[in-house]
């Protein structure tokens, strides 16, 4: 039989790294840390041995009900938009080899905020994160939102293949038109509308239930273990498109399939807490120099992600004495990484 034969990607396995297990370990506690302090954080007073006995199943019904109902929500929805967002950013910037290629600049975010911000309108305007509009409408629609949006960017992108420098632009471009849309939509809406979309755009944990925790552990239970798999191929397209295909890798398929992951995780996230800007940008790089690889881990990122946005939504209620939405945290904490980063390329660039 003539012809190339490819490399069985599934019998490769990723060389073994002691500091990649001990970072994921740590990451794994960081988490495990600050939900303990989301719960604890709250007008109720309560210990960490309250928590956890609670948690349990060992505490009163008072704190049951404090725990269970009132603040285990907020912080499984934390952690549950942290896991999509760190993930999602650690692929999008893997398979595009850019930290930049995050799915708040390649237009997945807006592409999904358009969405859902047009179910809210159509819906009505009642919404709360945790309401039950259109139940499983609002991730439906924002998912459908973001898959439209990365569809455009990578078509206008594709020249004989794809360049992470003119996916980015044209990323950027995009994101610039959805913005606008959204923005279109506010301004026709009526006031109830366009003030419950307003509240929801800025990225806020505020008001959620049980009911936004299910779709995102959903997606997470299909996409994380589908994500697992990709890492042999993402490994490879570390060494350049040439290279991979010579080994067997279907490079465009692969990207395909690594972008709609990106989407549906993205779209997720937004769904349940609207656009919590910079976390899939900072959580994967974090990870990635914590771990000292060339790319950056897919769980170390989702941890480190949970971990951020679980810790702003606390700093938001309890260390500024007033409540503030999620995304401004993370903005404040996340737009200085990116110019740091930018000039830190442009100081090697020059050197």
């Amino acid at each position: 039989m003539s012809g190339r034969r490819g490399v069985d990607l599934r019998v490769i396995a990723l060389p073994w790294r002691a500091r990649v297990f001990w970072i994921t370990l740590a990451c794994l506690a960081a988490v495990l840390a600050a939900l303990t302090f989301g719960i604890v954080a709250g007008s109720s007073r309560m210990g960490v041995a309250d928590v956890w006995t609670t948690l349990l199943g060992a505490g009163s019904r008072t704190y049951q009900f404090i725990v269970f109902e009132l603040r285990l929500p907020r912080v499984a929805a934390g952690i549950g938009v942290g896991l999509c967002l760190g993930l999602a950013g650690a692929l999008t910037q893997t398979f595009s080899r850019n930290p930049l290629a995050t799915p708040d600049i390649l237009g997945v975010t807006s592409g999904a905020s358009a969405g859902a911000v047009t179910a809210i309108v159509i819906g009505g305007g009642g919404y709360s994160v945790g309401a039950s509009l259109l139940g499983f409408g609002i991730p439906v629609v924002a998912t459908v939102g973001g898959l439209l949006a990365a569809a455009v960017v990578y078509g206008l992108s594709w020249r004989q293949g794809v360049d992470s420098f003119r996916l980015i632009l044209i990323g950027i471009g995009v994101t610039a038109i959805l913005s606008g849309l959204t923005n279109y939509l506010l301004v026709r809406a009526q006031i109830t509308q366009a003030t419950a979309a307003t509240q929801w755009l800025v990225g806020s944990l505020s008001g959620v239930s049980w009911a936004s925790v299910w779709p995102m552990a959903v997606v997470l239970a299909i996409v994380l273990p589908f994500a697992l798999t990709q890492s042999a191929p993402l490994e490879i397209n570390q060494l350049g498109d040439e290279f991979s295909t010579g080994l067997g890798v279907a490079v465009q398929r692969h990207r395909m399939l690594v972008i709609v992951a990106a989407v549906v995780l993205t779209s997720a996230a937004v769904s349940a807490a609207g656009p919590v800007e910079f976390v899939a940008f900072v959580a994967p790089q974090v990870a990635r120099r914590l771990a000292r690889t060339a790319r950056p881990p897919l769980i170390a990122s989702a941890l480190v992600g949970a971990a951020l946005v679980t810790l702003a939504d606390v700093m938001a209620r309890a260390a500024l004495g007033t409540e503030i939405p999620v995304g401004v945290v993370t903005a404040i904490v996340g737009a200085p990484y990116l110019i740091w980063l930018i000039t830190r390329g442009n100081r090697k660039e020059r050197a």
